[in-house]
């Protein structure tokens, strides 16, 4: 096989029939590799990456690719892209890799209905089924990413993820000093931490779906060291802590717009660590929560946030004219008393009637004076979520 790709003119197109082919293949030229088949395999020697691409406008397409090396320095990965643009990796299945795909200085490239897992090793020595370092403007669509340890963007800005499937890793999208990316209908179940952020500007994350974080974490969506952060239109649902936002750094200006989402069924809706601050939460549906607020440390509700128009099930006020407004703002308040929130252990009764009874008594005659967490001047009366649903449905 690698006699073929360095015996090939530069924007070749080698045919694959089904069968398996040697890996650990070098490639240093523009051409595509395309599967005739449903089961073209390039099978690795368990050493190295399988596919090396160190050239622009390369084509990897309808391949099965398996068996790399096991060096996690090393980042042996099923392909590893090396300093290149406008490269196409489309249709292949990826498994036994010890990373899935590494991009190293990748710009304008597209991975397109690919299924990427890894060696199924304990977590911390899994590869991640995805990694971008230094990568920009890729586009990143319809892929199902499985059983990896993460997926990770460092250093890279202007990608955008749509229409992908995430389950069963530990951080299934990880931004860490990434700006201007954007998230597009994608949906997350069973990941540790679904989504998280690191030091990122100007990020757009719209239409996902955000289910079921497992684990010790359990964190849907985890926002922190953010400015220009939009969060919109997306559901979250079943996670210990819906979204987890580090408010703690100053900042000047609102960070964090969380608008038209539905945050539901989660044991914890909102959860801040530190002061509640540069928070623009507006439209949101948030309702079958546990909690619909929780803040563990640091100050408290900060003059900077706007939080209007959310649909609260927990609101209990009126709409005397009927305008959809509520007539008194909905408060949240944090009771000192409230042992579950400082001992994990009592979380075993978490919700059960009992603790319930206890919150109620807490709040009609607190023995000290709580907290105000949040309020919501202007809260509504209709669900977010139903009113979508009845649009739908015309």
């Amino acid at each position: 096989m690698q006699d073929a790709i360095d015996k090939a003119q530069p924007g070749a197109v080698i045919k694959l029939q089904n069968g398996i082919y040697q890996g650990n293949l070098l490639i240093t030229k523009p051409l595509s590799i395309v599967g005739q088949g449903e089961q073209v395999e390039i099978r690795g020697d368990a050493h190295g990456s399988v596919v090396t691409i160190q050239s622009s406008q390369v084509v990897l397409k309808n391949l099965i690719i398996t068996n790399s090396g096991s060096n996690m320095q090393q980042i042996d990965a099923g392909v590893t892209i090396h300093k290149a643009v406008f490269v196409e990796i489309s249709n292949c299945r990826l498994r036994d890799v010890l990373y899935g795909i590494d991009m190293d200085m990748v710009e304008n490239s597209l991975i397109k209905n690919n299924d990427i897992t890894v060696t199924k090793n304990t977590i911390p020595l899994r590869g991640n089924g995805l990694k971008l370092y230094f990568s920009h403007y890729n586009t990143i669509e319809h892929n199902k990413i499985h059983e990896t340890r993460d997926v990770t963007l460092n250093y890279s800005h202007h990608n955008f993820f749509e229409n992908n499937i995430f389950v069963n890793n530990r951080f299934a999208t990880h931004l860490e000093l990434s700006n201007s990316n954007h998230f597009k209908a994608n949906v997350y179940r069973y990941n540790s931490v679904s989504m998280m952020f690191m030091g990122a500007k100007d990020t757009l994350v719209e239409d996902n779906e955000i289910f079921s974080a497992t684990g010790a974490a359990g964190i849907g969506v985890m926002i922190g060291h953010v400015s220009n952060f939009i969060f919109k239109d997306n559901s979250v649902r079943y996670n210990a802590k819906g979204l987890y936002i580090q408010g703690a750094e100053k900042s000047r200006g609102m960070k964090r717009t969380i608008e038209a989402n539905e945050i539901a069924y989660n044991a914890e809706a909102l959860h801040f660590h530190a002061s509640i601050k540069d928070n623009t939460i507006r439209h949101n549906s948030i309702h079958g929560n546990i909690d619909d607020v929780i803040k563990d440390v640091g100050g408290g509700f900060d003059a900077s946030n706007v939080v209007e128009f959310n649909y609260w099930d927990r609101y209990d006020g009126f709409d005397r004219n009927n305008d959809g407004v509520g007539d008194t703002p909905y408060k949240v308040y944090q009771h000192a008393d409230m042992l579950w929130q400082e001992n994990h252990k009592v979380k075993f009764f978490y919700a059960a009637p009992v603790m319930a009874l206890l919150d109620f008594l807490l709040k009609l005659a607190p023995f000290v004076e709580p907290t105000l967490v949040m309020e919501d001047k202007k809260p509504t009366f209709q669900s977010f979520s139903l009113s979508r649903q009845l649009h739908q449905s015309q």
